[in-house]
C-alpha cells in the first residue's frame, strides 16, 4: 500500500530543505507561491507540485506550512482554493511558521469546526540544521495532536519539545528568537568596543567563549560569518525583528514588563531603517555596528567586508 503523502507549503530558504527531508522519506506535494520554485523543487527532489492549497490538502491529510508570519498561513487556508476548502474531516496542519500564539489559537478553533487539528511546530535551527536533520521543533497543541505529528516531525528534526497547548509553540519560539536578537545587538556593541580598545577580535571572542558570556552567537556565528568577513543571506533581519515583537507581546499579554526586549525590538528596527534592505541577512546588525565604529571584527587575513 502506497503511503499517502504529505502536503508542504512554502518552499523558503528553511522550507525548501525542511521539504526535501520529508521528500526523502515518501511522497509530498508541494505548493508556493511562485510556482517556477515549486517545479523546481519536484525536479530536483520528486513528489508534485500541487495548483492550489486546496488541490494539496484533498491530497494530503497532513499539511505543513513554513511561511513568514501568521497572516500568510491566514491567507493560504482562506478562500474558494485555501486549504480549509480540500481537508476532509481527520486532517491535521503543523504550522512550522515562526507565528503569533493568539492568531494560532484563531486557527485552531477555525480549523476544529471542520474536525481538522492544528499544532503550532516552530523550528530552530536554521537552514543548515534543516538540511542535516537536526532542527528543534517546538510544538504547541494536544497529546494526541503531538504524537500523530513526530514521525512527520522527525523527518528534520532531531529534538522535538512539546512546550503545551496550541500556541506555545510559537511563544517559546518568539522568546528564544527575541535571546537570538539580544546576542547579537548586545555582541555588536561589545565586540567594537574591544576592538577600539586594543583587543584582537579573535582574542576576544576566544576568551567570551571560555567564559560566562557565551552564547550560539558568540561560538557559532561569530567565528564563522563574523571574524571571516563571510555575509550570506540566511535569515532576514527583518522577519528576526517580527519575532522579537511577538516575545514583546507574549510578555505584555502575561503581565510582564519586558524593557530590554523592547529596547532590543527597537534597536533592530533602527538597523532595518539604516540599512534600507527589507532582504538584509539578519548578521548585517553587527556590520551596521562595525561600520559606525569605524572598525572591522576580523581575524588577520578575514576579509575587509
Amino acid at each position: 500500500m502506497t503511503a499517502q503523502p504529505v502536503g508542504f507549503v512554502g518552499l523558503g530558504a528553511i522550507g525548501w530543505p525542511m521539504a526535501a527531508r520529508l521528500a526523502g522519506r515518501g511522497p509530498v506535494v508541494v505548493w508556493n507561491r511562485t510556482r517556477e520554485r515549486a517545479d523546481s523543487f519536484v525536479a530536483r527532489h520528486g513528489g508534485r507540485a500541487a495548483g492550489t492549497p486546496r488541490e494539496l490538502a484533498a491530497a494530503c491529510s497532513i499539511v505543513l506550512t513554513c511561511l513568514p508570519n501568521s497572516r500568510e498561513v491566514e491567507e493560504v487556508l482562506s478562500g474558494p482554493q485555501g486549504l480549509e476548502e480540500g481537508w476532509a474531516p481527520g486532517g491535521l496542519l503543523l504550522d512550522c511558521t515562526s507565528g503569533e500564539p493568539h492568531r494560532s489559537r484563531v486557527i485552531a478553533e477555525r480549523l476544529a469546526r471542520r474536525e481538522v487539528s492544528f499544532a503550532d511546530a516552530p523550528v530552530s535551527g536554521g537552514t543548515n540544521g534543516a538540511e542535516a536533520g537536526t532542527l528543534v521543533v517546538m510544538v504547541g497543541g494536544t497529546e494526541d495532536v503531538v504524537s500523530r505529528a513526530t514521525p512527520v516531525l522527525q523527518a528534520f528534526a532531531a529534538r522535538i519539545v512539546h512546550t503545551g497547548p496550541v500556541g506555545t509553540g510559537h511563544a517559546v519560539k518568539a522568546v528564544n528568537n527575541a535571546l537570538l536578537g539580544t546576542h547579537i545587538m548586545t555582541l555588536a556593541e561589545g565586540l567594537t568596543g574591544l576592538v577600539k580598545a586594543g583587543v584582537a577580535p579573535d582574542r576576544a571572542v576566544e576568551a567570551i567563549n571560555l567564559s560566562s558570556g557565551r552564547s550560539f552567537v558568540s561560538e557559532v556565528l561569530v567565528p564563522d560569518r563574523v571574524l571571516t568577513g563571510t555575509w550570506p543571506r540566511t535569515f532576514r533581519l527583518a522577519l528576526l525583528a517580527k519575532d522579537v515583537g511577538i516575545a514583546c507581546r507574549v510578555l505584555q499579554e502575561a503581565g510582564v514588563d519586558a524593557p530590554v526586549l523592547e529596547a532590543v525590538h527597537g534597536a533592530l528596527g533602527a538597523v532595518i531603517d539604516a540599512l534600507g534592505d527589507a532582504g538584509a541577512d539578519y548578521l548585517e546588525a553587527i556590520r551596521v555596528a562595525e561600520e559606525r565604529a569605524g572598525v572591522a571584527i576580523r581575524t588577520p587575513g578575514g576579509a575587509a567586508s
